[in-house]
C-alpha cells in the first residue's frame, strides 16, 4: 500500500468534512442562529403558557411572530392585518329539541345529533333520509354520512339499540367548526322505518364564536402565479398534568422549533432579494385543535398555484437515522422528497422517507389540508416520534432541544428547496384520492 501524499490527505479530509457536516461549509445557507434561539426561547417560555390557540397566550404568540415577520423583511399579504390573518371558529353545543318519525315522538335516548351551524327545523322532504337496516353497520354508515357534508336524517333500526349508545356519546359532544364554513347537520334516530317515513325535527344549539389568527407573510417573486409555501404551527396544548410541580406544556420541539425555521427562512430569503417564485410564509394556529389555521388559510389561496408546501414539524431533536438526516411524510405521494434529496447531494445531508408509516403522520399535520387539494404538501421532521418522551408533555422544554441541530436542519431545508424556489424543479402533484 502506498503512503498518502499531502495532497491526497487534504482531499480525503475535505471529503470527510462534506460527509459529516450537514451542509458543506462552502454551500451552507446563511441561517441566523440568534433568530432561531430567540424564537424558540420566546415561544417556549413559561410566559407563553403553552400557547393554547384559544387562550390569551395564543394571541400573544401570534403578535410576537408578526413582529418577527416584519423584522425579517416580509410583506404584509392582502387580507392580513399587520401580518395577522384573523378568523374564527365556532363551538356548537346541542340544546333541547324534538324528533317525530311517522307521527311517533322519540325519547331522548333515541336521538343524537351533530349540528353544523346552529338551530334546525326540518319537515318531511327538507333533507334526505338514510336508512340503517338491521343487517347494516351503523358506524360505517354514520361515518360516511357525517363526512359527506350534507344535512341528513339517519334512521337506525331498533335492532341496533345496543350499538346506538356509543353513537349517542360521540354525537352529543360539542362540535368546533370554521365560522366561514357552513357545516352539515346530521340527526340520528333509533327507530325502525324506511326512506318514505315522515318526520319533524326541531332542535336548538348554543353557538360560541372564538377568534384566532394565523401569522402570514409574503416575498413576491418574478412568477406571481407560482407559490412556494413554508409553514409551521405555532400553537401547542397549553397546560398538562403537573410534572414535579410544572403544568405548562411549553412545546419547545412541538413546534417552536418548526416556527423558528419559518422565521429564519423568511429572513434568509428576504436577504437574497427577489426570488424567482413567490414565497409564502405562514405560522398556523389551532393545529392541535383540528388544523383550523391551515384549513382557513387554504381557502384564501388557489391550490393550483401552490407549487410546494414545506411544512416544518418538530426539528429540535436528532433523527433516529443520524444527525444529518430529516424525514419527509408522504415521500411516495409526489416527487417533492426526491427533489430535496437531489438538491443536497454532496453535502452529507439526507432527506429520507417517513420511518413511521403506521403512525399516519402524513395526515396528522397542517400539510394534509393542502395535500387533499393536490398540492405537493409534506411535513419535514427529525424527531424520533415513536419514542419521544417529551411529546405533548410538560417536559418539552427549551433544554430538551438542540439549537445547533435546528440550525443545521434549516440550512439543509434551504439547500433542498433551492431548485424549487428558483423554478428549476417542480414537484409532481399529490393525488387527493390517496390522502385519507
Amino acid at each position: 500500500m502506498r503512503h498518502p501524499t499531502r495532497r491526497s490527505l487534504m482531499l480525503v479530509l475535505a471529503w470527510l468534512a462534506g460527509v459529516f457536516s450537514p451542509v458543506a461549509a462552502q454551500q451552507a445557507p446563511n441561517i441566523d442562529r440568534p433568530t432561531v434561539e430567540r424564537v424558540v426561547q420566546t415561544l417556549a417560555g413559561d410566559e407563553m403558557q403553552g400557547r393554547d390557540a384559544y387562550a390569551p397566550s395564543g394571541m400573544r404568540a401570534a403578535e410576537f411572530l408578526a413582529r418577527e415577520f416584519q423584522a425579517a423583511g416580509l410583506q404584509n399579504p392582502p387580507g392580513a392585518e399587520g401580518y395577522l390573518e384573523r378568523f374564527s371558529t365556532r363551538t356548537i353545543t346541542v340544546g333541547t329539541g324534538r324528533v317525530v318519525v311517522n307521527g311517533r315522538p322519540l325519547a331522548p335516548s333515541q336521538i343524537a345529533m351533530r349540528l353544523g351551524s346552529g338551530d334546525i327545523e326540518w319537515r318531511t322532504g327538507d333533507v334526505p333520509i338514510v336508512v340503517v337496516g338491521p343487517d347494516d353497520d351503523p358506524l360505517t354508515t354514520v361515518t360516511s354520512v357525517a363526512n359527506a357534508g350534507f344535512d341528513a336524517l339517519v334512521l337506525i333500526d331498533e335492532a341496533h339499540r345496543e350499538g346506538f349508545t356509543p353513537l349517542l356519546q360521540i354525537f352529543r359532544r360539542p362540535v368546533r367548526v370554521l365560522s366561514s364554513a357552513q357545516g352539515a347537520a346530521v340527526v340520528l334516530a333509533l327507530v325502525t322505518a324506511d326512506e318514505n317515513a315522515t318526520y319533524q325535527v326541531t332542535h336548538t344549539a348554543t353557538v360560541v364564536e372564538e377568534p384566532l389568527a394565523n401569522v402570514v407573510g409574503i416575498l413576491p417573486g418574478r412568477r406571481t402565479d407560482e407559490l412556494v409555501l413554508f409553514s409551521a404551527h405555532y400553537d401547542h396544548i397549553g397546560f398538562e398534568r403537573p410534572l414535579y410541580g410544572d403544568s405548562i406544556a411549553n412545546g419547545a420541539n412541538d413546534n417552536a422549533s418548526g416556527v423558528s425555521a419559518v422565521v429564519a427562512l423568511a429572513k434568509y430569503y428576504a436577504s437574497r432579494g427577489t426570488p424567482e417564485r413567490t414565497l409564502l410564509f405562514a405560522a398556523f394556529t389551532a393545529e392541535e385543535a383540528g388544523g383550523f389555521g391551515a384549513r382557513h388559510y387554504s381557502r384564501q389561496l388557489d391550490a393550483e398555484q401552490i407549487v410546494a408546501m414545506f411544512n416544518i414539524e418538530m426539528i429540535g431533536k436528532q433523527a433516529s437515522a443520524g444527525p444529518n438526516t430529516a424525514w419527509i411524510t408522504g415521500f411516495d405521494k409526489s416527487s417533492f422528497g426526491e427533489i430535496l434529496q437531489q438538491a443536497v447531494v454532496g453535502t452529507g445531508y439526507q432527506f429520507q422517507a417517513d420511518p413511521y408509516p403506521r403512525m399516519g403522520l402524513f395526515t396528522r399535520s397542517d400539510n394534509a389540508t393542502l395535500a387533499r387539494l393536490g398540492v405537493p404538501a409534506h411535513s419535514i421532521s427529525t424527531t424520533p416520534i415513536d419514542n419521544d418522551p417529551d411529546y405533548h408533555r410538560v417536559s418539552d422544554e427549551v433544554e430538551t432541544v438542540d439549537v445547533a441541530h435546528i440550525v443545521r436542519t434549516i440550512q439543509a431545508i434551504a439547500r433542498g428547496a433551492e431548485t424549487i424556489v428558483s423554478g428549476a424543479a417542480t414537484p409532481t402533484r399529490v393525488d387527493p384520492a390517496t390522502v385519507e
